[in-house]
């Protein structure tokens, strides 16, 4: 059974003067159970449409979508369903067992149960045992992100969706909530994500899509979607004179000198062959050839600008 599933999805918004918006276009999706799936886009391009459509906070204009089988119009799916939308709002003053507390009555998680689905949560969430008596007026943007995700995880979901979860954080927040999702993943839930972050993307999802102004322009596994051909290639070396350093920067594309080595770039692998000869002819030391393949943010630049669309 799939996860989620939308059949010609279209959202239009209406503005002034009787002018039209189509933020969603006939959008055709699949996604299977247990399958963490990265949505990507500029800004603009429909993703957060997408979810408020897939979570019933807005109504398409046409088409349908499912979830875990069932029609997104049905009350009950939400019980299945967790949400992390992009700017969370939260109430300051309360502290975050109070906070979670508050969610897990509006679930009417019996009492008996609550507080060791908090205390489950802050866990996995990598918040102390201190942290549950703060207020959350007090917590950093990263203590946030993760007290929002354990919001979104109250009613123990089979689905998630989380809008930029990586949104504002520093490198080693990323890496906190890029660990949660791996542990939500390892526990076979269904991950559906917005992010703008592409390395992390890559490392975190089964599937991609790339929205562009409403449309799916691409979507599949990223090994897929990237091709395997040689972009470029990176060889560093040191050991030679200046003579036939010369005669490699003719045929490379660009040549960058540092105090004890140089690295010079290839586009072409005929390019490289001949720098490797040279090298090992006048004796010098080869100390690292770097192949350059084609990156999901390639993909995502690719589409975009084909597109028209800048972020």
């Amino acid at each position: 059974m799939m996860a989620i599933k939308t059949i010609g999805l279209k959202k239009i918004f209406k503005s002034g003067f009787g002018k039209k918006i189509e933020a969603l276009k006939n959008l055709n999706l699949e996604i299977k159970k247990g399958e963490t799936f990265g949505y990507l886009g500029p800004n603009g391009a429909g993703k957060t449409t997408t979810l408020k459509l897939l979570i019933g906070l807005l109504y398409p204009t046409s088409g349908n979508a499912f979830i875990l089988g069932e029609n997104i119009q049905n009350v009950n799916i939400k019980n299945f369903v967790g949400f992390l939308p992009e700017q969370p709002y939260f109430y300051s003053y309360l502290t975050a067992w109070e906070f979670l507390d508050f969610y897990t009555q509006l679930f009417n998680i019996p009492q008996k149960i609550r507080k060791k689905r908090i205390n489950e949560l802050l866990h996995l969430v990598g918040l102390k045992e201190k942290h549950a008596d703060l207020q959350l007026r007090k917590f950093s943007k990263g203590m946030l992100q993760r007290i929002g995700i354990a919001q979104a995880l109250i009613n123990d979901p089979e689905v998630i969706f989380l809008d930029e979860p990586f949104s504002g954080l520093d490198p080693i927040g990323r890496k906190e909530i890029r660990d949660i999702i791996f542990k939500l993943k390892d526990s076979g839930k269904t991950i559906f994500f917005c992010s703008h972050i592409l390395s992390d993307v890559e490392l975190i999802c089964d599937r991609v899509g790339i929205l562009v102004h409403g449309e799916l322009k691409a979507i599949g596994k990223i090994e897929d979607l990237v091709e395997t051909k040689l972009k470029s290639a990176e060889l560093a070396f040191s050991g030679l004179e200046e003579e036939e350093k010369e005669k490699i920067r003719h045929f490379c594309n660009r040549m960058i000198e540092h105090s004890d080595k140089t690295l010079a770039v290839f586009n072409n692998r005929e390019s490289v062959n001949e720098a490797i000869k040279i090298i090992m002819e006048n004796k010098g030391a080869l100390l690292s050839l770097t192949p350059i393949r084609e990156t999901l943010e390639d993909i995502f630049l690719k589409e975009v600008t084909h597109d028209g669309q800048t972020t």
